[in-house]
């Protein structure tokens, strides 16, 4: 005597369940190995450089001497809040060390001949030269570095979906402001300036001056 099993099937709406959930629990994952990094590993994605020849555009001719470069290093702390929202739901704030460097020269294009005198037996030089000034603030990214980074539940959902998640150009602005800032404080075109004068008192001393006067307000 034989004896039928008969299975008990599920109803629709318990099959309907079943799938949500099992979708639920793979873009769990998916979204998971995406935040932490693993997708690529999963997929095995490759890097290809595609990029085209670069094109030199355009020589400029430098007359300056860069006589001083200063080291600098800041620490940014930004924060963004947003109104009527508290700081967990919407808003950021990131600590941010910069570190860059302010070049001081003597521009030399704008020294004219009546700024140099030599006199007949050529022993003796006095050069007027403009004073030295500040080039632009440079910020080296190898040693600048986002030490904390804080943010609201909106804006985390935000960076998901955001092309660049990891920008930091808000900081970095600001930190070549403030090294800017701090080089305009320093001493660091009474250096260049120094460093000027004892390059050409060594040039001219060199072809045979005895005397030579550097002095600047050109």
């Amino acid at each position: 005597m034989t004896t039928s099993i008969k299975r008990t099937r599920l109803p629709g709406w318990a099959k309907l369940l079943t799938a949500v959930v099992i979708l639920i629990v793979v873009l769990l994952a998916a979204l998971r190995l995406l935040v932490f990094g693993g997708l690529d590993d999963v997929f095995g994605t490759e890097e290809h450089d595609r990029s085209g020849p670069t094109l030199l555009k355009s020589i400029q001719d430098m007359s300056r001497y860069d006589a001083a470069s200063g080291n600098f290093q800041v620490v940014v702390d930004l924060e963004k809040d947003a109104k009527y929202l508290p700081d967990a739901i919407r808003g950021t704030r990131t600590l941010y060390v910069g570190a860059g460097t302010v070049d001081a020269y003597v521009d030399l294009g704008k020294v004219g001949e009546d700024d140099v005198k030599v006199d007949e037996d050529r022993t003796s030089a006095t050069l007027n030269l403009p004073h030295a000034q500040l080039g632009k603030p440079a910020l080296d990214t190898e040693h600048s570095y986002a030490v904390s980074k804080q943010r609201g539940l909106l804006d985390r959902l935000g960076d998901l979906f955001s092309d660049n998640p990891n920008s930091e150009q808000a900081v970095q602005r600001l930190a070549v402001k403030h090294i800017g800032d701090a080089a305009k404080d320093s001493k660091l075109t009474d250096r260049a300036e120094a460093n000027t004068t004892d390059m050409l008192e060594g040039l001219l001393k060199s072809l045979g001056f005895k005397e030579v006067k550097v002095t600047y307000g050109a």
